[in-house]
């Protein structure tokens, strides 16, 4: 079992090309897919102490943009991003790497990974 989660799914672009990476740098990892095993509330919670709600909420992506403006206007507090994130897990920017319980990335820049993993 490896220290290294990576929270994502795995159709998306920037998750193969973390992924692509983590193999070629030989990072073993554990792999936690949003559309198989869901998020939890408790998982959630953990990640926003450390990094907050706001930066969880990928507002680029084409699950926010096929959001009704009403809803993307309701998404204001810990609590309504938390319910978001549950329930559109897509939602949440990925991939999320998580090393002995700290979010250690939110997406894919090298030059963080190799600060981050080395």
């Amino acid at each position: 079992m490896s220290d290294l989660k990576v929270y994502a799914i795995p159709n998306c672009n920037t998750v193969k090309k973390a992924l692509d990476w983590l193999k070629a740098n030989k990072i073993s990892y554990e792999f936690h897919d949003y559309k198989k095993l869901g998020i939890s509330v408790p998982v959630l919670q953990k990640w926003i102490k450390q990094v907050g709600w706001e930066s969880l909420i990928n507002k680029k992506g084409a699950t926010w943009r096929q959001l009704d403006p009403k809803i993307q206007a309701t998404i204001t507090t810990q609590k309504a991003a938390i319910k978001l994130m549950t329930e559109k897990t897509s939602i949440i920017k990925r991939p999320l790497l998580e090393k002995n319980e700290k979010v250690i990335a939110i997406g894919f820049e090298e030059v963080e990974y190799k600060k981050a993993l080395k």
